[in-house]
């Protein structure tokens, strides 16, 4: 299982997780949730205290990606398959991101 901290404008808005390459989830966190001022990260994912589960990476964080050639590229020069998404999109959406959303993978615990 991988997982990714979602950010909106730098803050920690959620976590992404990749449980198998047909299995995603995605879940807000707590204190991001209980604060009114604090947006949903996508009018597609309101803020919810369930997770979001599919099958397929959301379409949200699917079109974070880059596409065609440009995709051949990176996953080239990144030596990440060109169909894991969940790979190319914690290498890619860390910086420099169009809109308010960066992806990071997570920090991995020793307990885990």
């Amino acid at each position: 299982m991988k997982s990714a901290e979602v950010y909106y404008n730098g803050e920690l808005a959620g976590i992404l997780t990749e449980e198998s390459r047909n299995s995603y989830r995605f879940r807000y966190n707590d204190a991001w949730l209980i604060n009114d001022n604090k947006p949903p990260i996508s009018l597609t994912m309101p803020k919810n205290r369930q997770e979001y589960e599919d099958e397929c990476l959301f379409p949200f964080f699917f079109n974070m990606l880059s596409e065609g050639f440009n995709r051949k590229i990176q996953s080239r020069l990144l030596k990440i398959d060109e169909k894991d998404y969940f790979g190319l999109l914690t290498a890619t959406a860390q910086y420099d991101t169009i809109g308010a959303i960066t992806i990071k993978p997570a920090q991995q615990h020793e307990d885990e």
